[in-house]
């Protein structure tokens, strides 16, 4: 197993987390996985033997279920791990009971450490923006909970550049807490990411955590051009989480996949992590699974190596167009563009 150092931190964290959306399956969330303690214990023994230290939840898994199956599973080896869970969404149905005021933040915390049975959470993620809110109320709560020991690092997740970058400021600014790592959907179908979010990733220090990294199973190989669904799966027309805009790219790129990983003699899956864990700012993969063979397949993408050409071609296949004002950095300002800006424009520029 690989480390990376998380962001501007201390912080090191295997290129590999586990997400336990998967553990408890009340409500909507039984869509993704019923694992229970017993099964999420044996998952968490072949993560630990894999050397993965990183084990990530939220606050609205399964209404608290998730965490407080992973708490369980995680008994007697706390010191061994690093915990993160997630808060912003809706918890109850008071007008409080969401979003990322101090109100709401401060008691989702404590909740969360009481289902974890923890002291401290290692990170600290918003789940999503929260336009409503104040940022430095945001900062100055997260700020509380650091100087409290409750929480060690922060991070945020789904915001875009401009929220992301409106927190670093205000952060740096008022000598707050600053976020160490942004969670993203980032994978070879969906690259919107590296318009903006990879970049300040790169300049800032913002330590890149990618949530659903095969797409929801997309990637998997299971989907094929001209082949019948999986059973029991959903149509490409309702996928939510990442919507598919273009069947045919994503066919194209999962026929790469598959091409490139036969030869390879290992699951298509394995290769879109590896493509992934190649890419600029990525620090860790938070990998899913609903079984042993699964989590075992997904994690030996840690060893896997991608080659100059097998990612070439990947790259190709899944390349998306440059927006305005990218296409005229491109073509004009290539003289004098920073590391961050060549994450993105790199491959465009002449040779």
């Amino acid at each position: 197993m690989q480390y990376r150092q998380l962001g501007r931190s201390g912080l090191r964290v295997s290129v590999l987390t586990l997400g336990t959306m998967t553990f408890g399956g009340a409500g909507n969330f039984a869509k993704t996985g019923t694992t229970d303690a017993a099964g999420a214990r044996r998952l968490i023994d072949l993560c630990l033997d894999a050397g993965v230290n990183l084990f990530d939840t939220a606050d609205v898994y399964s209404r608290g279920q998730s965490e407080e199956i992973l708490g369980q599973a995680l008994q007697g080896r706390r010191d061994r791990v690093l915990l993160t869970t997630k808060a912003r969404f809706a918890m109850g149905d008071g007008p409080n009971d969401a979003g990322s005021s101090r109100q709401h933040l401060i008691q989702a915390c404590e909740a969360s450490l009481r289902r974890l049975g923890t002291d401290y959470l290692d990170l600290y993620q918003l789940h999503e923006w929260d336009g409503q809110t104040p940022v430095d109320e945001t900062l100055r709560a997260l700020d509380d909970l650091v100087r409290a020991g409750k929480v060690r690092y922060v991070g945020v997740s789904n915001f875009s550049g401009w929220h992301l970058m409106k927190m670093l400021a205000a952060a740096d600014t008022g000598h707050l807490v600053r976020p160490v790592s942004q969670q993203i959907h980032y994978t070879l179908q969906a690259r919107e990411a590296e318009y903006e979010l990879v970049p300040i990733a790169v300049d800032q220090g913002v330590g890149i955590l990618v949530w659903s990294p095969l797409a929801g199973g997309l990637l998997s190989g299971k989907y094929r051009r001209g082949q019948a669904m999986p059973e029991g799966t959903r149509h490409l027309a309702n996928w939510g989480e990442p919507p598919v805009h273009d069947q045919d790219r994503l066919y194209d790129i999962v026929d790469m996949l598959v091409e490139l990983a036969d030869a390879r003699g290992v699951p298509p899956a394995q290769l879109a992590l590896a493509w992934l864990l190649g890419r600029p700012g990525v620090a860790s993969l938070v990998i899913g699974a609903r079984d042993e063979a699964q989590l075992l397949a997904n994690l030996a993408a840690a060893d896997l190596e991608l080659d100059a050409e097998e990612r070439r071609r990947l790259d190709e296949v899944s390349a998306v167009p440059l927006p305005y004002p990218y296409w005229h950095q491109a073509k004009t300002a290539k003289d004098r563009l920073s590391p961050a800006d060549l994450a993105l424009l790199a491959p465009h520029l002449p040779g």
